[in-house]
């Protein structure tokens, strides 16, 4: 990384220098009214609070992406669907050095990654142009997932690999979180669907793979959201087409 004196203001105004501030005059005042202390107060709060929960998103990112990158090691092309705020496939790209594209039905991603838009259907790539799928947190979005799974075969390699991370509606608290998550998200992206670890087996084998790593995660991953998750590992079944 090259040093911060060395880089030049960023367009959005940014500066790595820190300027001494202006101070008063000889026999300026110096008081400053309670509503404005308070107000700089609070914002100063706010301000901080931003950049605490900024910091801990960019950190699980790094946790995840450093997770996948051990599973992926030699994948060089990787498509992360639902990429989100792009931290993770951001992360990604530098542990293992490859091409990553993100893709999402909304929004921009906050990290500076490659990106395209897509509608939910169909992704945004040529056949069998990638050596990984990503999928993180992201299934009970789809609204067809039969469908959106017949895409991850239509472009993916030979011997490629689906990394997959759900939540998982295993006990009451669980489905209660999943409720909750559902309500925050339907408005945007329709109505979530949260499956058991054996519907998702099911539902994995049935559209032609078959799972060859999966494992329980801990809810202590993220506090804010403490739910069952489960880790998943697939890749195509050569004996799909055959069965079917």
């Amino acid at each position: 990384m090259e040093s911060s004196l060395l880089t030049p203001p960023s367009p959005s105004g940014y500066s790595p220098f820190v300027t001494e501030p202006s101070l008063p005059r000889d026999g300026a005042a110096l008081d400053v009214p309670d509503a404005e202390r308070g107000g700089s107060i609070c914002a100063g709060l706010l301000r901080r609070l931003r950049r605490e929960r900024r910091r801990r998103k960019v950190g699980r990112a790094y946790d995840m992406a450093l997770e996948i990158a051990r599973v992926i090691p030699n994948a060089y092309e990787i498509l992360d669907v639902g990429c989100g705020n792009g931290f993770i496939a951001h992360h990604l790209a530098g542990l293992l050095g490859s091409y990553i594209l993100g893709i999402d039905v909304h929004g921009q991603p906050e990290a500076p990654v490659n990106f395209r838009r897509y509608d939910g259907r169909h992704f945004p790539a040529g056949d069998h142009s990638f050596e990984a799928v990503l999928f993180c947190y992201v299934l009970h979005h789809a609204q067809e997932v039969d469908s959106i799974l017949s895409e991850v075969k239509r472009v993916l390699r030979d011997e490629a690999l689906v990394v997959i991370y759900e939540d998982i509606p295993a006990t009451w608290w669980d489905r209660i979180l999943c409720s909750i998550h559902n309500r925050q998200w339907r408005g945007r992206t329709g109505e979530c669907t949260f499956r058991s670890e054996a519907e998702w087996r099911e539902t994995f084998q049935a559209t032609g793979f078959e799972i060859v790593q999966q494992r329980s995660l801990s809810r202590c991953r993220n506090l804010a959201h403490p739910v069952k998750r489960n880790f998943f590992l697939l890749r195509l079944n050569p004996n799909a087409a055959k069965l079917n």
